[in-house]
C-alpha cells in the first residue's frame, strides 16, 4: 500500500496532534504541608504511591516521594517542581515518552498549575498502544513501498531464503483463493521485509543506518513491539528501546517515507 504526499502531511498532524499527555495523565493526589509524614508515608504504602503533590495554601506546589518520608511534617521533605518534570496537558505522545527516558514521571500544567502526573506504567494505556501500532504499521508501508523500487525484474526474491521464499508465495496463493487482489510482496512478513533492505545496499542507503546488522536488529525490536502491541502484552519492561526510539524518530519515519514516495517511479 502506498500512501501520498497529502496522505502523509494528515498523517503527521493525526501523529502529532491527536495523541497526547491528556490522554494518559491520571490526577495528582496531595496532602497538605503541615500533614505528619509518617501517617502520610503509611497513607502512600496504602495507596502504592511513590509520589504524592504537597499542597501550600491550597495550591500545590511540589512533592514528596515515599522513599524519602521520616518523621516531621511533609513540608520538610518538599521538592520544587522542576522544569524538565513539568510538561503541558497538550504535549504530543513522542515527547511524553522522551521525556520519560532519563525519568520516571512527568507532572501535567492542567489549567495552569500542575494537577497531573504521567508515569511509564501509564504508556501501557491503549492510547500510547494504539500509537506505537500505528507508528510500526507506517515503518512496515515504507518497507514496503521501498521494495516495490525493485520488485518490476523480482530482484528483491534473492535476499531471501528459498523457505521464507515459498510462505509468501503459499500465502499469496491462499489469498487468491479468497479473491484478494494482491502482490507476492504484500504477502512478505514483517521480518522478511526487514532482511531484505538490510542486504540491499541500495535500500539500506535509504535508511539511517549504515549496516547491515542494524537494521535486521531494530526490525527484530519492532517485530517484537509489535506481537506485544497485538496481544496486549507488556511493552516496557521488554521493549523499551524499541519504545525510545519511535519516539526520537517520530519525524523522521514520516519525512522519509515522504521522500520514498515521491522519489519512486
Amino acid at each position: 500500500m502506498s500512501l501520498s504526499p497529502s496522505s502523509l502531511q494528515s498523517l503527521r498532524r493525526v501523529f502529532h496532534s491527536s495523541f497526547s499527555a491528556h490522554d494518559i495523565t491520571e490526577s495528582l493526589m496531595s496532602c497538605n504541608d503541615s500533614d505528619c509524614a509518617e501517617e502520610t508515608c503509611e497513607f502512600m504504602s496504602s495507596r502504592n504511591l511513590e509520589v504524592l503533590g504537597v499542597r501550600r495554601e491550597g495550591t500545590i506546589a511540589g512533592y514528596i516521594e515515599r522513599s524519602a518520608l521520616g518523621s516531621g511534617t511533609c513540608a520538610d521533605y518538599l521538592q520544587k517542581f522542576r522544569p524538565h518534570e513539568v510538561i503541558l496537558n497538550s504535549t504530543p505522545i513522542a515527547e511524553v515518552i522522551q521525556g520519560l527516558k532519563e525519568q520516571p514521571r512527568l507532572f501535567v500544567m492542567v489549567f495552569g498549575r500542575v494537577g497531573g502526573i504521567v508515569t511509564r506504567s501509564d504508556l501501557q494505556k491503549p492510547t500510547v498502544r494504539m500509537w506505537l501500532f500505528g507508528m510500526v504499521t507506517l515503518i512496515e508501508m515504507r518497507m514496503t513501498r521501498m521494495i516495490e523500487q525493485i520488485a518490476e525484474e523480482g530482484g528483491w526474491k534473492q535476499f531471501l531464503s528459498d523457505g521464507r521464499l515459498k510462505k509468501a508465495e503459499e500465502l499469496l496463493e491462499e489469498r487468491m483463493r479468497r479473491n484478494q487482489n494482491l502482490n507476492l510482496i504484500d504477502c512478505l512478513q514483517f521480518a522478511d521485509k526487514f532482511q531484505i533492505i538490510a542486504r540491499n545496499e541500495h535500500l539500506r542507503a535509504l535508511t539511517r543506518f549504515e549496516s547491515r546488522r542494524s537494521v535486521e536488529d531494530v526490525g527484530k525490536r519492532l517485530e517484537r513491539l509489535r506481537n506485544n502491541l497485538a496481544h496486549a502484552q507488556d511493552i516496557i519492561s521488554t521493549d523499551w528501546e524499541a519504545v525510545i526510539d519511535l519516539s526520537e524518530n517520530f519525524d523522521a519515519v514520516l519525512n522519509v517515507t515522504a521522500v520514498t514516495h515521491e522519489q519512486s517511479p
